[in-house]
């Protein structure tokens, strides 16, 4: 599966015609940004591509709910440069404090003014902390999202640790749209995972503002096999939005969660996944609506409200792609081919996408999804290609199952690959 989605990450392609030595820069290298500096050297050589990142390399979030569960270490998740910069991308270690759509310059903390003919920001994602009443930076240090990989990540982990068997972990979910919709639920599994191993009397108590989520039905099935879910012993609840469970105060320092419906939940372990919204410099740069998210060209990700900047990734409005590592790779790809395209004079053309993520919720349970997308006829949206793509099925073997686990790593190793290197 994840093969068949990095062939259809985007238009079919070849390398173009000279595009005049045009400058391209690429603001953020995460997978959107690191993706789209690779392929646009692959379009087209003679693009002088330039990626500004202030990190000297990058953690990735996806398979990093492992951490939690002590599968696997925070390190395994870095990804250095030097793969990009092999392929004729100048790497810039700075960090961008202002994007001028009329001088089409860039300035960094460290005083470089670059100039650029194109430039393509992906900027991730940022918090609306102040959503929920008493949440902060500060508080999230104590409280830890952990929605980024990195410090709070071996926080939490270390909190998990430090717990006593029979304590509770809460996990606050947040509302659509977020960074990868199955994320708190595979996190959830992983958390039972550990603690079913070394703390059984312990629980983790979900509490959404949502009335469904990504692959809900194959998560509760998991659940029940493995976790006593819906039983008296269930050692993971799921508090949906149909209850108000949403969570709208916290007390970090209490680790307390107060919901909608005004329910006070105690936790040993809070961990709150606030709302999100662009990265700060699509703010400072004047790219998002009043949605908090970037409104795109879908066929080109170019912005609508700037011209010659385009967003891609989580940051940006790509109706119906979900907010995901894969579908930012898709999309720089078609981006990356879109603007080789422009520069070199020609019509760009309809991009296709796609989505492939897998979720481990045991050490021998993995489930999975993939889907193809398309551009709509009006360019509007990008919609799911009827009868593609697939859910795992619910009737697996426990032999599959334990096979998919295989292939979850298989697909992480490959599909970081392509975009580092």
């Amino acid at each position: 599966m994840a093969g068949a989605g990095l062939l259809l990450g985007g238009i079919a392609w070849q390398k173009t015609a000279h595009a005049s030595n045009a400058r391209v820069v690429v603001v953020g290298g995460g997978t959107g940004g690191a993706t789209a500096a690779k392929y646009l050297r692959l379009a087209d050589p003679s693009l002088q591509v330039t990626l500004i990142e202030q990190n000297a390399d990058y953690l990735t979030c996806y398979m990093s709910n492992e951490v939690l569960s002590g599968t696997r270490e925070l390190d395994s998740l870095r990804f250095g440069y030097t793969g990009l910069t092999q392929h004729g991308v100048q790497m810039v270690h700075d960090q961008v404090t202002s994007i001028d759509p009329t001088q089409h310059r860039i300035s960094t903390a460290g005083g470089a003014q670059i100039d650029y003919d194109k430039c393509i920001v992906a900027p991730g994602i940022d918090f609306r902390y102040t959503d929920i009443e008493g949440y902060s930076e500060a508080a999230a240090e104590i409280a830890p999202h952990a929605w980024k990989a990195g410090n709070q990540t071996l926080t939490l982990r270390q909190q998990l640790v430090d717990m006593d068997n029979g304590g509770l972990v809460v996990i606050a979910a947040p509302p659509n749209p977020y960074r990868c919709p199955p994320a708190p639920y595979e996190r959830a599994s992983q958390i039972a995972m550990y603690l079913k191993q070394h703390k059984p009397n312990s629980k983790v108590i979900i509490l959404d503002p949502k009335t469904s989520f990504a692959k809900k039905s194959l998560f509760e099935l998991a659940w029940q096999r493995r976790y006593g879910y819906q039983t008296a012993d269930a050692m993971i609840e799921w508090r949906s939005g149909d209850d108000a469970a949403g969570v709208v105060r916290v007390d970090a320092a209490a680790r307390t969660a107060y919901t909608e419906f005004g329910d006070v939940v105690s936790a040993d372990v809070l961990n709150v996944i606030p709302p999100q919204k662009a990265g700060a410099i699509a703010f400072q740069a004047d790219l998002t609506d009043e949605t908090g998210w970037c409104p795109v060209n879908r066929q080109t990700f170019e912005s609508t409200r700037h011209q010659d900047i385009h967003i891609i990734g989580d940051a940006c409005t790509a109706t119906n792609l979900p907010k995901s590592g894969f579908a930012a790779n898709s999309e720089a790809k078609a981006c990356a081919f879109a603007i080789s395209d422009l520069l070199n004079g020609r019509e760009p053309g309809n991009p296709a996408f796609s989505n492939t993520c897998y979720s481990i919720v045991d050490h021998d349970y993995a489930i999975s999804v993939l889907a193809v997308y398309r551009l709509s006829d009006d360019g509007n949206s990008i919609d799911a290609v009827p009868d593609s793509g697939g859910m795992s099925d619910a009737d697996a073997t426990d032999e599959k199952l334990k096979l998919d686990v295989e292939y979850a790593y298989s697909w992480y190793n490959n599909f970081t690959k392509d975009v580092f290197y």
